[in-house]
């Protein structure tokens, strides 16, 4: 016979949640199969410890030659440094701009049209789907070097990025003033701006900060394809063996994107 504490333990046992069970013998399979193929993919990746041990001392050598920093171009990096900032702050304005009318009609509850959902579901993904190097590479070979080509592909990416949590956030709200507005006869723009933009507004600005703060870094990247600011003068510094230029451009990178991400911070303590 058991005990009445065996029993009580095999019931609760019976009563425990999904994620507490056992998985069946088909998920068994499934999880089985994803470890042997991330135990075979390391094959692939080009992991190799005994190549990072010897690279460690050319790493030491790299970081000897880049000190101490050069600073007798600091005019001409600072001023890579204000247009990179300017075009990821500007691109970024514009694909937030832009991200918020499409997540309008991308909202499931808020579209006028299903085809109107459909289709803006499309171009956001099809936006972030695309990595922002290929981007860059296309707008480049498009418009030619130089920072416009790094501004629309912030643009893009943005709207990728944007796009989606700015639909999700609206879809997400609390549908109670939404439906009180519509008891009184409130067109669906009335309901949009009075109801659920509000709602969705801490949302916004939070997703708003992180696209910031991501164009930041991405505009740097951009640069070593040619797409205009800071990342053309580090691919020179690089490709000249002016490795302690480099350093100082690496430091200025460094201390911009903390800077925004510090202001980052600040606005999101202070208004949400």
């Amino acid at each position: 016979m058991k005990s009445t504490a065996e029993l009580s333990g095999i019931q609760n046992y019976k009563n425990l949640p999904n994620r507490f069970e056992l998985p069946s013998a088909w998920k068994f399979f499934l999880y089985f199969l994803g470890i042997c193929f991330f135990i075979y993919s390391l094959s692939g990746s080009g992991l190799s410890g005994g190549d990072l041990v010897r690279g460690v001392p050319n790493m030491a050598r790299l970081v000897g030659e880049m000190t101490p920093p050069e600073f007798s171009r600091i005019r001409s990096i600072s001023l890579a440094m204000l247009q990179t900032f300017q075009m990821a702050l500007v691109g970024a304005t514009i694909g937030i701009i832009i991200s918020f009318f499409l997540a309008v009609l991308a909202s499931r509850r808020n579209s006028p049209h299903p085809a109107l959902y459909y289709s803006t579901r499309f171009i956001i993904a099809f936006c972030r789907s695309v990595p922002d190097l290929v981007w860059a590479v296309l707008f480049v070979a498009s418009v030619g070097l130089g920072v416009f080509a790094g501004t629309l592909t912030i643009i893009i990416d943005t709207i990728g990025f944007c796009g989606r949590f700015f639909a999700e956030a609206m879809e997400e709200v609390d549908q109670g003033p939404e439906e009180a507005l519509q008891t009184i006869g409130a067109t669906r723009l009335d309901i949009v701006m009075s109801a659920v933009v509000p709602a969705a507004m801490p949302s916004f600005v939070n997703s708003s900060l992180f696209a910031i703060e991501k164009a930041v870094r991405s505009s740097v990247v951009l640069g070593l394809v040619g797409a205009g600011g800071i990342g053309i003068e580090l691919k020179v510094a690089m490709d000249m063996f002016e490795y302690q230029t480099a350093a100082t451009i690496i430091l200025s990178i460094f201390l911009l994107v903390i800077a925004v991400e510090q202001f980052s911070i600040t606005i999101r303590s202070r208004f949400m």
